[in-house]
């Protein structure tokens, strides 16, 4: 029913009424109370719709402080754990300093020792001669009654005279080169080249207790050492000489190598030979700018006296079941397996990444000699600027797969190189009798001595042939420079796509 407003009455009567009656409003008076509940409902809904708004506002707002807390908080997490690294990096560079000047001290306090001690013994030994020679000449003149003149130039009476046999038959020009060769491992025109470079280093002069040892002899002395890796006393029965003598003649004639040899035969290659040097590597690989393949092999050793657990080769002990101890030995070589560089004797605990970081070669790089120059090496080195790496993570693609492929075939060129050295110069395959601190001129050595060996085609016997093997353990940080990231996957993606991939990829 409708309910109409009441004209007759007063505005008086209206609040009399209203207040008689105060629930009138809801029978719609004038028909504005359906009005007013309409527009109290849309003020209501408006309220609702304006406070959903508010809390999703509000609730973004949270969200996003709490990403950004986030954020700060991962940032200062991240900082801290780098300034944690760097400073466990700082700590082992100091350790590791502190431990090479104590092992140079050791060693020079051994030197000054041995120095001494020989002095000793060479000063007691002349005085015996003097004598003998002295007693002899009294002797001879008491029986003639007149004084007798010392005489000439001669052979100490003490002297213990020894078989010569085996020398004297590979010394004899008549001997066959395939005798030498199987003793000496190159050929009689090498072994003549490298006696006549080492000549006047090498030379003694005859003095008056005993004659010198000939040139030829001492340089054979040393490299049927090195190559059979036979103990000293087995080379003084061979030799017709002392094992003292040997031992020092070794040390001797590996010195005069360095010396003489190393600046003629182990050299980083200059500008025209570097550009030769890339393009045979490109050609055989499809890979530009390369100028070396890089490699680093361990030599095993006696244990130290000092700073045992350094030279401590864990992996090599796991494998071999035998506690091993070695030094390590990184090379580069050129298409050929001939050395342009070499870093020798640093522990046998550092990873090869450290080993590089501590190299003459590391050096180069940092100075910006390495300019558009790659040195190619296996996964046990970083991926740097300079320094050409496969790839190590899982799930490869093809063009990566390619990629390290033909990198394994450059890298695998330092590798057969270390082979050969070992093959040829067995004293690097066993723990040597050799003084740590004097290990590095004489790996020194052998690395010439490939290198004449490998310039002059000189052939490895077969049976020689050494399977070498080096655990390669992937760096923590084995991607150092954006860029080179960039410029390996550039190269992968020519390597595939432009048919040099191989035909597997194909």
């Amino acid at each position: 029913m409708e309910i109409t407003s009441f004209p007759f009455l007063s505005q008086e009567d209206y609040s009399h009424f209203y207040t008689l009656f105060p629930d009138m409003d809801d029978f719609d008076i004038n028909g504005e109370g359906g009005l007013k509940k309409r527009r109290r409902k849309e003020d209501d809904s408006n309220n609702n719709n304006n406070g959903a708004m508010s809390d999703i506002l509000t609730t973004l707002i949270l969200l996003d402080e709490e990403e950004k807390q986030e954020q700060e908080e991962f940032f200062v997490q991240t900082q801290q754990e780098k300034s944690i690294l760097e400073a466990n990096h700082r700590q082992k560079t100091q350790a590791m300093n502190e431990y090479l000047s104590d092992l140079q001290q050791n060693h020079a306090q051994s030197d000054e020792l041995d120095h001494s001690r020989a002095k000793r013994t060479h000063q007691s030994a002349f005085a015996a001669a003097a004598a003998a020679v002295e007693t002899a000449n009294s002797g001879a003149g008491s029986e003639s009654g007149s004084a007798v003149p010392a005489a000439g130039p001669h052979r100490r009476l003490w002297v213990k005279d020894r078989n010569k046999d085996w020398w004297d038959k590979y010394n004899n020009p008549n001997v066959s080169e395939d005798e030498f060769r199987e003793a000496f491992r190159m050929s009689k025109a090498t072994f003549d080249m490298i006696c006549e470079e080492l000549d006047s280093a090498v030379t003694k002069k005859n003095t008056m207790l005993r004659d010198a040892i000939p040139v030829r002899q001492r340089v054979a002395v040393c490299i049927w050492r090195l190559a059979t890796g036979e103990p000293l006393r087995l080379v003084s029965k061979r030799f017709g000489l002392g094992i003292s003598t040997c031992h020092k003649l070794v040390l001797e004639v590996c010195s005069a190598i360095k010396t003489v040899l190393m600046p003629k035969f182990l050299q980083w290659p200059d500008e025209n030979r570097m550009k030769a040097i890339k393009e045979e590597f490109e050609t055989s690989s499809g890979i530009p700018n390369v100028g070396g393949s890089m490699y680093t092999t361990h030599v095993p050793i006696i244990a130290p006296k000092v700073n045992v657990a350094a030279y401590f080769n864990k992996r090599h002990t796991e494998r071999n079941q035998k506690t091993s101890y070695s030094i390590t030995v990184q090379g580069v070589v050129d298409p050929r397996g001939v050395f342009t560089d070499v870093c020798i004797g640093w522990p046998g605990s550092m990873p090869d990444d450290q080993v590089l970081e501590k190299s003459a070669l590391f050096q180069r790089a940092n100075r910006g000699l390495l300019k558009d120059v790659w040195i190619v090496g296996n996964s046990g080195f970083p991926l740097t600027d300079w320094v050409l790496v496969p790839y190590t993570h899982q799930n490869l693609t093809w063009t990566q797969h390619a990629f390290n492929e033909k990198i394994g075939d450059v890298q695998r060129v330092a590798k057969d190189a270390f082979a050969k050295l070992k093959g040829r110069w067995s004293c690097l395959q066993k723990r040597t009798e050799v003084k740590l601190q004097d290990l590095p001129v004489v790996l020194g050595a052998c690395c010439v001595l490939h290198n004449i060996c490998a310039m002059r085609n000189e052939e490895l016997d077969a049976k020689l042939s050494f399977d070498i093997f080096d655990d390669e353990i992937v760096p923590e940080n084995s991607l150092r420079s954006a860029t080179s990231v960039q410029a390996r996957d550039h190269i992968a993606h020519n390597l595939l796509h432009h048919g040099l991939a191989g035909g597997a990829f194909l």
